[in-house]
């Protein structure tokens, strides 16, 4: 049987194998999908997942359970050979293996696209993965509790950096914020104003797929709720928690989120495939590499042009992931059974974004909206995308049990680090029997 190996779990990858698994026919073909996560993470949730309104075990999806006809590979791709149509995996535990295939779809997605800025490996906050979502929430209210017990901490404690104005950083900059706020209820002798929120930008706007006059809007619901927006800025240095801007500001700030874009998986350039500028692999219409034979690409790691006439390319979005993933399962099989080969040709239903509960901006098929009802598209349309049924219906009863009660503001921050009490005991319980022993 035909072996095609699928290197990534995300979008692409998974909903590439779901299509498969259904279309195929038995004895056709065999299905592996590799990923270093047993899961496929739905991204447009996290904010919410990080603000509390979303469970953030719903805006995951296990492999294993979406692709019962597929084998799944916890591991990472890490070289291929395509002359010898062998790749390399590494698994999550064990030696590297070498793993034969027949037909390979590259959707190894993106990774995050980052700058040698003094500090920011070592205290910097990523936001790509449902991890990232957990750590955040717990640290932005670890750092409401700090500023109530220590004040001298307050304004450092309270002062929250959120770097990179598209999609990812303007929704997790709102929804923290929202959050926030409400916690601070609880928090006798704080209030909202004590806060600063300073959302950092390279270029001249945010949310750049949506129309100039909906980010003007957007810009102005924010500093309306007393936000900071630095168009033009970019993050100089956050040695020691020192923030330093381009723009000469400088401040303080326990909190640094970086969603400042991202940038192609390497591994199709380290593996000797045909690359465009940005690493992407470079696919036809048809979501073949170019001049590989039994190879296909889609996604954020994937060159393809765009017949739509809105640019050169498509852009890295989940829209086109979950589209041409549709196209380059049929066209898997099309090519397998001597079948014609379809190109990727979509239409544009627009974008849509969440500031907050209840606050949003939304443009779909040239209609503009902003507040509630750009909140309510906002949540219809990433819940219709979301996998399987049992995902849907509980994400539902997430968010109903948001609306029926108060907002859950708990910090689980000990998940961070579960052994550290366990392992202060265990010392301490050493030491004291150490000096027992020596005064005996």
């Amino acid at each position: 049987m035909t072996h095609i190996l699928i290197v990534g779990g995300g979008y692409v990858g998974m909903y590439t194998a779901i299509r498969l698994q259904r279309k195929l026919r038995a004895g056709e073909a065999t299905v592996t999908v590799v990923d270093p996560q047993p899961n496929m993470t739905y991204q447009p949730f996290l904010p919410e997942a990080a603000a509390g309104s979303v469970e953030p075990r719903h805006v995951v999806v296990p492999l294993r359970r979406a692709l019962p006809g597929c084998t799944v590979v916890t591991g990472k791709v890490t070289g291929i050979d395509h002359e010898r149509k062998v790749a390399t995996v590494v698994p999550a535990e064990g030696l590297p293996t070498s793993m034969p295939y027949d037909v390979l779809v590259m959707a190894a997605g993106s990774v995050a696209r980052t700058l040698p800025i003094p500090g920011l490996a070592e205290s910097g906050i990523g936001f790509a993965t449902v991890g990232e979502a957990i750590y955040l929430r717990n640290h932005v209210l670890s750092r409401l509790d700090v500023a109530s017990s220590t004040p001298e901490r307050k304004q450092r404690a309270l002062t929250f950096v959120v770097v990179g104005g598209g999609y990812a950083g303007v929704e997790v900059f709102g929804e923290l914020e929202d959050m926030a706020r409400y916690a601070m209820r609880v928090h006798k002798g704080l209030s909202p104003s004590d806060m600063r929120w300073v959302l950092v930008e390279a270029a001249d706007r945010v949310l750049p797929e949506i129309s100039p006059a909906m980010s003007d809007y957007t810009i102005r619901r924010l500093t309306k709720r007393g936000m900071e927006v630095k168009l033009g800025t970019k993050l100089v240095s956050m040695a020691d928690g020192h923030v330093e801007l381009s723009d000469g500001t400088s401040f303080d700030a326990d909190t640094v989120v970086w969603t400042a874009g991202v940038k192609a998986n390497p591994l199709a350039m380290r593996s000797g495939m045909p690359i465009d500028f940005r690493g992407r692999l470079i696919c036809t219409e048809t979501l073949q590499a170019r001049g590989l034979q039994g190879v296909w690409g889609a996604g954020d790691s994937a060159a393809v042009p765009d017949l739509s006439g809105a640019g050169a390319l498509c852009s890295p979005s989940a829209q086109h992931a979950v589209r041409q993933a549709k196209v380059l399962a049929d066209n898997i099989i099309a090519s397998m059974r001597g079948g014609k080969l379809k190109p990727y040709r979509h239409k544009h239903v627009g974008s849509v974004a969440s500031l907050g509960l209840h606050k949003g901006v939304a443009q779909v098929y040239g209609i503009r909206l902003r507040g509630w009802p750009a909140w309510l598209m906002h949540r219809a349309y990433h819940w219709s995308r979301v996998p399987t049924t049992g995902r849907k219906l509980r994400v539902l009863l997430d968010w109903l049990t948001v609306l029926l009660s108060r907002r859950e503001i708990v910090s689980l921050g000990q998940i961070q680090d579960p052994r550290r009490d366990w392992e202060v005991v265990v010392r301490e319980t050493a030491h004291t029997l150490a000096r027992n022993s020596q005064t005996q």
